[in-house]
């Protein structure tokens, strides 16, 4: 199960870390800010503002995020043969999953301030993200892994 998961992650984390930089960049963050926000997250505040160093630690805790994910889902899809059967249906409900965890669950508990999404705009862009950069991949390389015995 471990080369699926790698693959899966690799791929994933990092279509979604590339739309994470775009859509900072295009409201006027850089990237070096969006990695220290990510290491903010189980590091505290003194990620926001620390040195070169935290922009490491966000990378490793977004690639560290995206492989329980990944991991959950082939686990699950191990179990659950309507998940390999039909990867594009299941990725689509993953990142959906995905997203509702992460921005209605693990964002207001760490980030107070920062609210629920109530953006259209916002929304469709997370959605993008969740959806079809991590959820669908996900379980594209799910599948094939099961499918060929690798997983």
């Amino acid at each position: 199960m471990l080369k699926p998961v790698l693959v899966a992650t690799a791929i994933a984390g990092t279509l979604d870390l590339i739309a994470a930089f775009v859509f900072a960049g295009a409201a006027g963050m850089a990237p070096a800010a969006v990695l220290r926000f990510v290491a903010s997250g189980p590091f505290g505040d003194a990620a926001l503002t620390g040195s070169g160093g935290w922009m490491a630690v966000g990378v490793a805790v977004h690639y560290a995020i995206m492989a329980a994910m990944a991991a959950t889902f082939i686990a699950a899809a191990r179990r659950m043969p309507v998940l390999v059967a039909r990867p594009l249906v299941a990725g689509v409900a993953y990142g959906l999953l995905l997203w509702f965890i992460m921005y209605w669950i693990v964002r207001p508990l760490r980030w107070p301030a920062i609210g629920i999404p109530t953006d259209p705009q916002a929304i469709a862009g997370q959605w993008l993200c969740h959806l079809i950069l991590v959820g669908i991949p996900i379980a594209l390389v799910a599948a094939r892994a099961l499918r060929s015995g690798r997983a």
